[in-house]
C-alpha cells in the first residue's frame, strides 16, 4: 500500500513538471486499465491529463484478450469483418477513456483531457484514404476530446491540412526530422486557414505534433558504438535531446511569426510539441532522461507507465531544460554529422521503420482478432447443437 508520504513525494516531481507547463499524458490504454479504475486513478493522483494510443499499444492490449472476451463473442455472432471488429474495440476503449478525461477537457478549455487514436497505419502513404479514415474515426468515437493521429509522411501532410480544415483535432505522429516538423507546422497553419474560410470556430480545434525522441538516440548511438572512438562514444545519448530542443526552437519561431499572429487573432490554438517515445532504450541511461531533459512550457510529454512512475519516484524536474541551449544542440548534431553519420539518412530510416512497425503491429492485431472471431463463431454454433460439446 502507498503511504501518504510516498504519494506526496510521487506527486511532487509530477506536480513540478506540470507547473513548468508540461502536460503529462499516458502512452498506453487497455480495457482493463479503464474498467479497473486505473486510468481514473492516474488522472487523480499522477497528474495525467491525456492519453495516447498507437497500433502497438492496441496489439498488446487486445491481443492479450484481457477484458475483450464478451465483445469478441458478440462481434463473432454478428459475423463482422476483422477490420470492423478491431475498430469497434479500439474506438470503444478510446470513447470510454475520453469520458474519464472529459472533466479535464472541460477544465482546460479543450487543451488537455485528450485521447488519441491512429488512422490505419497501412494508409500512411495514401492521402485520400487517410482523410476518409480520420473522418470516420472522429464519427465513431463521437467525443469532443478525441484527437485523430495522422503520420507525418509526405502523403500525411495534405491530409493533416484537410482534416484540420474540417475542424477535427489532430495528433501528428512519427515526426523525427526538423525539416519534416516545420512542414507539419505549416500543414497545421494551412488547415487553420482552410477552417477559418469554412467558418469553423478555430478555438475548438487543437493539435499536437508528436516528435519522437528515444529512437533517435537508439539509431545514432548504434552507429557511434561501431565507430568506437573516444570522440564518438562521448556523443552517445546527446543527439535525441539536441534534436528535440531544436524542434522546440522551430516551434517558438513558427508561433511568433506574422502568419500565426493573424490566426491567433481568430482565437486559434498553437500546435503544441509532444515528446513521444520518451522511455529510454538504453538501460545505461537514467530512466527519466527524456523527461528531465525536455522541460519546456507549452509542451506535452506522453509517457509509458514505467516512465511515469520513474518520474514520480526520482524525476529531476528543477526548471526549464527543453528551451534554450540551442547553440549546443546544433553543435552536438554537427559533431555527429562530422563523424560521417548522416542526419538525413537516420531520420528517413526512422520514419520508414516507424510506419512499417506500426503496420506490422496492426496486422498482428488483425490476425489475433481473426482467430478470436473464428473461435467465437465455433462456440456460437456449438450452443445450438443441443448440448453437444464441439471442442
Amino acid at each position: 500500500m502507498i503511504t501518504v508520504t510516498e504519494a506526496t513525494a510521487a506527486a511532487g516531481a509530477l506536480e513540478r513538471l506540470s507547473a513548468e507547463g508540461v502536460s503529462i499524458w499516458l502512452d498506453d490504454l487497455s480495457r482493463e486499465r479503464i474498467t479497473s479504475g486505473n486510468l481514473a486513478e492516474l488522472v487523480a493522483t499522477k497528474h495525467v491529463v491525456g492519453v495516447t494510443t498507437n497500433p502497438s499499444i492496441f496489439q498488446a492490449a487486445i491481443g492479450s484478450g484481457e477484458g475483450y472476451q464478451e465483445q469478441l463473442a458478440d462481434l463473432a455472432v454478428r459475423g463482422v469483418t476483422v477490420d470492423e471488429a478491431v475498430r469497434m474495440m479500439t474506438t470503444a476503449d478510446v470513447r470510454a477513456a475520453a469520458d474519464i478525461l472529459h472533466s479535464v477537457y472541460t477544465a482546460t478549455g479543450g487543451r488537455d483531457g485528450r485521447v488519441s487514436i491512429e488512422v490505419d497505419p497501412r494508409l500512411a502513404h495514401e492521402t485520400a484514404a487517410t482523410i476518409a479514415e480520420a473522418k470516420q474515426l472522429a464519427w465513431l468515437v463521437d467525443r469532443p476530446n478525441v484527437m485523430i493521429k495522422i503520420p507525418a509522411t509526405k502523403a500525411g501532410l495534405p491530409a493533416i491540412t484537410e482534416v484540420i480544415g474540417l475542424g477535427i483535432s489532430v495528433n501528428v505522429t512519427l515526426i523525427f526530422s526538423l525539416e519534416r516538423y516545420r512542414e507539419v507546422m505549416d500543414a497545421y497553419l494551412a488547415g487553420l486557414e482552410k477552417a477559418a474560410a469554412r467558418g469553423v470556430d478555430l478555438s475548438t480545434v487543437h493539435s499536437v505534433a508528436s516528435f519522437f525522441v528515444s529512437r533517435v538516440d537508439a539509431e545514432i548511438d548504434k552507429r557511434l558504438t561501431v565507430l568506437g572512438t573516444d570522440e564518438a562514444l562521448a556523443l552517445k545519448g546527446r543527439a535525441a535531446l539536441a534534436n528535440a530542443r531544436l524542434a522546440y526552437q522551430a516551434y517558438e519561431e513558427t508561433f511568433a511569426g506574422d502568419r500565426w499572429t493573424a490566426l491567433a487573432g481568430a482565437k486559434a490554438n498553437r500546435q503544441r510539441p509532444l515528446w513521444a517515445s520518451t522511455g529510454v532504450k538504453d538501460p545505461a541511461y537514467k530512466d527519466t532522461l527524456y523527461v528531465d531533459g525536455l522541460v519546456a512550457p507549452g509542451t506535452v510529454n506522453t509517457m509509458p507507465e514505467a516512465t511515469l512512475n520513474a518520474t514520480a519516484d526520482h524525476g529531476a524536474v528543477t526548471g526549464p531544460t527543453g528551451a534554450g541551449g540551442y547553440p549546443q544542440a546544433r553543435a552536438d548534431l554537427a559533431a555527429v554529422e562530422a563523424l560521417g553519420i548522416s542526419y538525413e539518412e537516420v531520420v528517413t530510416r526512422l520514419e520508414d521503420e516507424g510506419v512499417a512497425k506500426f503496420a506490422v503491429a496492426w496486422q498482428d492485431l488483425l490476425d489475433a482478432v481473426t482467430k478470436s472471431l473464428d473461435i467465437g463463431a465455433v462456440d456460437t454454433e456449438g450452443s445450438d447443437t443441443k448440448g453437444v460439446d464441439t471442442e
